[in-house]
């Protein structure tokens, strides 16, 4: 096989039992889950296009259906593979949603905590996004659910901040530190009450989240909450204390 990258967008070409793909036609093929550019390809040929990048670094293996077609040991040794900005195939599938790609990432021995360039896993963007069914698969692969990223930030900050409250409950009864703070010193409670989350804000504060951590600007959490919103957080926080 012959594979080359063209600067210029031109279409490079692999070669498999006579046949031609430009590299547009595999991309294609991987976005469509057609298995007959694929198929017919020696494991050297599959890994050579497997390793294709597009203008945006971005391998075939990016497009993650092609997973589903090829498998094998090819598709195993670039599984992890990255983009320019770190993401992997898990990284892509976890926010998108795709949650047989997220099975099969794993089953082909995709990293479950490879980080993104932010130091973010696959649990935080499907925190971020609600996926409380790829969530419980990454778990269940032992996904690191208190794994901070560069910004200290755990997946229980992501789903406070973006007012998930079934996976905050779902991350919590899994392990995840109520109480994790991140370089701002800020908690997810924090991070609820900021977004005036008040179902998350509250639910927190029943799993026993402390709301008076004081974060780096010497604020609690009743300093960050708006007046309308601090009278319900102290209702909460006493009546957690008279349990």
């Amino acid at each position: 096989m012959s594979a080359t990258m063209d600067i210029d967008g031109a279409a490079a070409s692999t070669a498999a039992g006579g046949g031609r793909h430009s590299e547009k036609e595999l991309f294609s093929a991987a976005e469509s889950g057609d298995a007959a550019a694929f198929s017919s390809l020696s494991p050297a040929d599959l890994a050579a296009a497997l390793a294709l990048r597009d203008e945006d670094g971005r391998s075939l293996l990016h497009v993650v259906r092609v997973l589903a077609v090829v498998g094998g040991d090819a598709a195993a040794s670039v599984v992890n593979g990255k983009d320019e900005e770190g993401w992997a195939p898990i990284h892509t599938a976890a926010s998108s949603g795709k949650a047989e790609i997220i099975s099969i990432l794993l089953d082909q021995g995709a990293n479950v905590d490879l980080t993104t360039d932010a130091g973010r896993t696959a649990l935080h963007y499907a925190a971020s996004k609600g996926r409380l069914n790829i969530a419980e698969t990454l778990i269940a692969h032992s996904a690191n659910v208190n794994k901070k990223d560069k910004f200290g930030c755990t997946p229980l900050h992501r789903a406070a901040s973006t007012g998930n409250a079934e996976l905050c409950e779902f991350l919590i009864e899994e392990g995840a530190d109520v109480d994790a703070v991140d370089k701002t010193g800020q908690t997810p409670l924090m991070h609820a009450v900021i977004s005036e989350d008040k179902a998350v804000a509250l639910l927190l504060v029943r799993h026993g989240a402390d709301v008076d951590i004081e974060d780096k600007e010497g604020y609690t959490v009743l300093g960050r909450a708006s007046d309308s919103f601090r009278p319900a957080l102290i209702d909460a926080a006493k009546a957690m204390l008279e349990v």
